[in-house]
């Protein structure tokens, strides 16, 4: 792109933007509607719904019955979700709410031009480390399934945090140039001034969409992990077949490490489905750039993808995973669930998993030792009194008390891309 060009473009940019900001020019009364639909009722509605749903898979994964390799990692991804969630419901739903009803008009062009230079590459930073929690996810389940004897050493919760800090760290720095691909203007709306974002077109050059913006975008977000996610997985499910076979042969730990598997290869299941529209769109946009706005659809309803995809963890925890839903239930309807049940066991006094056998065992040896102490006495005294009758047939058992000895009381706890083009419009 020549000078002479790139000026006659910013600057056309600019002039579309002195009434109104260009994003708002042309936009048919349908597209407003679809926007608003999708965008301002859909997504804000998911978007409300994911981020409760991830605070309380947080809260459940954080307890410490529930501390692992793979729980530390979950928790990552509920983080990294819940800010992709935010982002989006400040970038897309909030937005479409003003251009087909008017109402948010001064968030539409006060607060949100403010808040997009920034909001915008943090949550291509959360899309991000999203992928790439879900690829480290894959890779323990990998190693725990197909390679349970080095899973000991190497799925560990120390590890698993320095996967999360690295994650993160190569999340920011891969998306750092975005920081720089946008600018606010100042402009005129019905004859007040407002705020509009577009792109920064010094440094969006050709250079910089072709090869940062089409061609690493790809790679890093679709193709690396897409392939090593469909390997794995292959993997892991063949691992899964094989040992459903032999269902009936395996331990408690490996039958626990086997749902545990199948949870999160439906986990995976929904991030290829949620995923793949986007992957579509991002496609269309390398080889079809000039005819992109006819996708705009498309465009909206891959955000709404996304924002499904980091909004449904919670879900499939609680369907597929049983000790995350008995923590769960433990810890938010145990008080209900006593009044209705008595006296009888709730989930307040289910013990976790890893803790449950050993807490067993010392119940059953407490017992035992107070069921030994009172039938020793008892013997002792039966063999006094027929050793007594061998010698005087008529004379009275002694009459000394006897001392029991009750067993001792023990208390146990379980404790076990975005795009920026010339309608500053963005797509995930």
């Amino acid at each position: 792109m020549s000078n002479d060009t790139h000026n006659a473009t910013y600057n056309a940019t600019l002039d579309a933007a002195r009434e109104g900001c260009a994003s708002d020019a042309g936009v048919e009364p349908a597209d407003q509607l679809f926007r608003f639909v999708v965008h301002g009722v859909l997504l804000n509605a998911i978007g409300a719904g994911g981020l409760l749903g991830n605070a309380l898979s947080v809260l459940v994964l954080s307890r410490p019955q529930m501390r692992s390799s793979i729980n530390c990692l979950l928790v990552g991804l509920a983080a990294c979700d819940t800010v992709l969630i935010l982002t989006s419901v400040l970038l897309f739903g909030l937005t479409a709410v003003f251009p087909y009803t008017g109402h948010l008009r001064y968030y539409y062009y006060h607060v949100c031009p403010h808040i997009t230079p920034f909001a915008y590459p943090i949550a291509n930073a959360a899309q991000t480390m999203s992928v790439y929690l879900t690829l480290i996810v894959t890779v323990e389940r990998w190693v725990a399934v197909c390679h349970p004897f080095r899973a000991k050493a190497l799925c560990t919760s120390s590890r698993a945090r320095w996967y999360v800090l690295g994650t993160a760290a190569f999340a920011f720095a891969y998306n750092a140039p975005k920081f720089f691909e946008a600018e606010v203007i100042e402009s005129v709306a019905d004859g007040e001034p407002v705020y509009c974002v577009t792109a920064d077109l010094e440094f969006r050059t050709e250079s910089y969409i072709v090869v940062y913006i089409h061609s690493l975008y790809m790679i890093v977000m679709y193709i690396v992990p897409f392939s090593a996610l469909a390997a794995l997985n292959a993997c892991i499910v063949r691992q899964v077949r094989r040992a459903q076979a032999e269902r009936a042969r395996l331990s408690r730990v490996q039958r626990r490490e086997l749902g545990l598997a199948t949870m999160l290869l439906v986990v995976v299941l929904v991030f290829f489905l949620c995923n793949l529209l986007p992957l579509v769109t991002n496609s269309f946009e390398v080889f079809y750039g000039d005819q992109f706005d006819k996708l705009d659809p498309l465009v909206k309803t891959s955000n709404l993808l996304v924002t499904i995809n980091s909004s449904v963890n919670f879900v499939i925890y609680v369907i597929f995973g049983e000790k995350f839903k008995r923590v769960f239930l433990k810890m938010f309807c145990a008080g209900s669930m006593r009044v209705r049940g008595g006296t009888r066991d709730s989930p307040e006094h289910t013990r976790d998993d890893s803790f449950a056998s050993c807490g067993e065992r010392v119940s059953l040896r407490l017992a035992r030792n107070g069921t030994l102490r009172r039938s020793e006495a008892r013997s002792s005294r039966g063999a006094s009194m027929s050793s007594a009758g061998a010698g005087r047939t008529r004379l009275a058992p002694a009459a000394a008390p006897t001392v029991y000895y009750p067993a001792p009381v023990t208390e146990l706890t379980s404790t076990s891309d975005a795009r920026w083009n010339g309608s500053a419009r963005a797509h995930f």
